[in-house]
């Protein structure tokens, strides 16, 4: 018995499964369809106990439909279930295929508050609507934007304004317009992508202004793009404009900041922002080429 306890230990610590989403497959579906219970409550309360009783004992996170039982009673998720091989991790009886539909009734009955509570969110929803709403809640946390590192930091905006400034050291920028020069002695070398993060204040608002070279084919390009640090709906409500030239040349990119709710990744895989081939980049940095010597210029305006 020692070694089987330790065998659940082991899938506890290691599993970290997603709560399905597929509100359907529970028979409360005429409870969750009325508009009154789906409507923001001013108050509710649920016990630790209740609570307790929801929570899978294998993932820990809360249990939706179909939950499962075993012939003792035991709970699982249905996301687990096939993990501990269809074996009870509370007593190791055989799951089979029984649900508790009396766990699900209860918690179609329950109203919990959202988990971005302590962010600023003061609803109360319905067990079965809780996941959709945080999905989409507008005080969930934002990732930092910053692109050097995996930075697990999250917050909200004033909070990772101050976290860029004094733990990734960016330079912090009033003002909509800006005029940056970028400097590499040996521009084939893309094992450092990410060069430069900008942060402007400006408008009442913050923008991270990105700069890297990362690989492409067989060669390195260079990009630039702007991120608004704040969601897509106000992102939308600003545009900008980016520069980069030499020689008597010049290329020009006007485009919309992306939110930060994108990752940093995300938007620059989908090459959204001033590409710069790196034969252009050489050619406007002038010289014998073998050194890359970029002047980005650029602005940020409110759009009427």
């Amino acid at each position: 018995m020692a070694s089987s306890n330790l065998f659940f230990d082991d899938i506890r610590s290691k599993v970290d499964v997603d709560p399905p989403q597929n509100e359907e497959s529970t028979d409360v579906g005429e409870l969750l369809n009325d508009p009154a219970q789906t409507a923001l409550k001013p108050n509710g309360t649920v016990s630790s106990s209740v609570r307790e009783l929801l929570e899978c004992p294998v993932c820990l996170n809360a249990m939706y439909p179909p939950i499962h039982q075993c012939s003792n009673g035991h709970t699982i998720c249905s996301g687990c279930k096939p993990r501990v091989h269809n074996r009870c991790p509370t007593c190791r009886h055989e799951l089979g295929n029984i649900r508790c539909l009396a766990l699900e009734k209860v918690a179609a009955s329950l109203e919990l508050p959202c988990k971005y509570q302590g962010f600023g969110c003061i609803g109360i929803y319905p067990y079965y609507s809780k996941l959709k709403h945080e999905s989409q809640c507008a005080h969930r946390p934002y990732n930092c934007p910053y692109a050097g590192s995996e930075c697990s930091i999250m917050g909200d905006i004033p909070y990772l304004v101050a976290h860029l400034k004094d733990d990734h050291k960016v330079d912090m920028h009033n003002g909509s317009t800006f005029n940056h020069r970028y400097v590499k002695s040996n521009p084939q070398e893309v094992e450092n992508a990410t060069w430069m993060l900008t942060v402007f204040s400006c408008f009442g608002q913050y923008f991270c202004l990105h700069f890297e070279a990362f690989q492409l084919g067989m060669a390195p390009v260079y990009i630039a793009f702007l991120r608004f640090m704040g969601d897509d709906d106000e992102a939308k409500n600003y545009s900008y404009s980016l520069e980069v030239g030499g020689n008597g040349r010049k290329m020009i990119w006007q485009g919309v900041p992306r939110s930060i709710r994108d990752s940093h990744r995300k938007v620059r895989d989908s090459f959204d922002g001033l590409i710069i081939q790196r034969n252009m980049a050489l050619f406007f940095s002038g010289g014998d080429r073998k050194e890359l010597k970029l002047r980005v210029t650029g602005r940020i305006w409110k759009e009427q």
